[in-house]
């Protein structure tokens, strides 16, 4: 007859063995606001960059002040063909007009930019996102700190999991001037172009060195954010493509743990 003793099992075991099987936990990375206006910029910025490039292929010529036409001598010139015959570049053939839907899509588009990241920035103002997530302490501001965090990415080698669930330095640092720099100057930019808007806020042309020179520095700042996307998509891919656009969609990403 068997006793009650050799019948049960060892609660220890038991218990060890289920806590050494891995734990799935969904740890909250994006809240539901910085997701939707982060796809809404990255569908405006794609239509930005196609229509803006169409822009420039209608005119791919770069001038310096108020004003620069097909008979001012250019600041620097691209070496492409243009979509119109009139304008100057070397090539005895044009590209296909598509300056009109361009021009409307890059005003539609730059609207609905520039209105997201309104919201979002004053959203992560009220919600002390920007602080908590963004805004380097002081250590991180150090030499060492600089050049390993900058040092890192160049050895292509995937972070570890700790690394990659919060920004380093130099990510800090890159997505303030994105967002506080490089975004602002280019909206300014784009303005300072229409009619309208120099009538209405000539001193802000002024500033900029003419209406030219705005859009000269539009092309230049645009340039920077497109180098901004490869470098991004690339960080992205060394920390876990999938896992990192699936934590930019469902605002969560999965951790595997193991429990000793």
């Amino acid at each position: 007859m068997a006793t009650s003793g050799s019948a049960q099992v060892p609660v220890e075991a038991f218990s060890s063995r289920v806590s050494t099987a891995p734990v799935t936990n969904l740890a909250p990375r994006h809240s539901a606001l910085v997701r939707v206006t982060h796809w809404i910029t990255t569908l405006c910025f794609f239509a930005l960059l196609v229509s803006g490039i169409e822009i420039v292929i209608s005119h791919p010529r770069f001038y310096w002040g108020e004003t620069g036409t097909v008979l001012t001598t250019p600041l620097f010139q691209l070496p492409i063909p243009s979509s119109r015959r009139l304008v100057p570049t070397g090539y005895g053939y044009v590209l296909p007009d598509e300056n009109g839907w361009s021009r409307a899509l890059h005003f539609e588009a730059a609207w609905i930019a520039v209105l997201t990241g309104l919201l979002y920035v004053i959203s992560g103002l009220l919600t002390r996102h920007f602080r908590k997530d963004l805004v380097p302490s002081k250590p991180d501001l150090s030499w060492r700190a600089l050049l390993t965090s900058f040092a890192k990415p160049l050895r292509f080698k995937r972070p570890s999991e700790a690394e990659a669930s919060s920004y380093n330095v130099l990510q800090r640092l890159t997505y303030l001037f994105v967002i506080f720099v490089l975004f602002p100057l280019v909206i300014w930019s784009g303005l300072a172009m229409s009619l309208g808007f120099a009538s209405a806020f000539p001193w802000s042309v002024t500033l900029l060195g003419g209406r030219q020179s705005a859009r000269t520095i539009h092309f230049f700042v645009s340039l920077a954010l497109v180098l901004f996307l490869f470098v991004h998509v690339l960080m992205v891919c060394l920390a876990g493509f999938w896992s990192r656009t699936g934590a930019m969609i469902t605002g969560r990403t999965g951790t595997g743990k193991e429990h000793a």
